[in-house]
């Protein structure tokens, strides 16, 4: 538990900064402020960090909600149903060395994909493999948001952040439910998950003004250096 006001401060930052890109881009918290998190307070990863993201994906999704895709989202809630089980059984047997180890390798390949340019057409199939990806990479890394940002990432921006923000806010719970199964999510994390809900909430009041000023061309490249270079980090060291 992170108790030095310097490290207490970082974190705000981060999840202030992370929560305003999510909300203005439609996903890239898990990318921003994972990696970080894991290397100076690990034990904000996984279970606080998505249950605080509730705060931040209901409010984009109230706000958004005339562009819910709702078709695609059931079929990526029952994907995510099996990748979130997965993601528990590896969770029941995982050292600490291989969860930083699965932990960085799912980040990286996060990065992977929201880099890959791939033009995935969106149908039941792709919908429930988009889910499944999501939750096993969210549930384990709390970096959920490329399988499905590559999924919807030619359906306008509006659709995006809706149909995004509302499956997490339904995902959200089925990661909880496989983490407390497997004792990795309890009353330690729900407080760990407050202390992270004020930089949330600074996020939410920087949306509006992000979103207008977002140049994705500038911000994307450097979000994804930052999250690869943290993502190989945590592999180095776990092995």
């Amino acid at each position: 538990m992170p108790t030095e006001p310097s490290t207490i401060a970082l974190i705000f930052i981060l999840v202030a900064m992370g929560a305003a890109l999510q909300g203005a881009a439609g996903f890239g918290m898990g990318l921003v402020v994972a990696p970080p998190l894991m290397l100076i307070a690990p034990d904000l990863i996984p279970g606080p960090l998505i249950a605080a993201g509730v705060v931040l994906t209901g409010a984009v999704a109230y706000r958004e909600r005339a562009s819910i895709d709702y078709s695609g989202i059931r079929f990526a809630l029952a994907g995510r149903a099996v990748g979130t089980g997965l993601a528990a059984v590896f969770l029941a047997q995982a050292t600490p060395r291989s969860f930083d180890l699965a932990f960085g390798l799912l980040v990286v390949s996060g990065v992977g994909l929201s880099v890959a340019g791939l033009r995935v057409r969106l149908n039941p199939a792709t919908a429930g493999l988009a889910g499944l990806l999501s939750g096993l990479m969210g549930t384990i890394s709390s970096v959920g948001g490329p399988p499905m940002a590559l999924l919807y990432q030619h359906s306008g921006a509006a659709k995006l952040r809706a149909t995004l923000a509302s499956y997490f806010v339904f995902g959200v719970g089925f990661s909880l439910m496989a983490l407390y199964a497997v004792g990795r999510f309890g009353w330690f994390e729900l407080k760990m998950a407050l202390l992270l809900t004020p930089g949330m909430l600074a996020g939410l009041l920087l949306v509006k003004p992000l979103q207008s000023r977002l140049r994705e061309s500038m911000i994307r490249p450097t979000i994804l250096s930052l999250s690869l270079a943290s993502g190989a980090w945590v592999i180095w060291r776990a092995l």
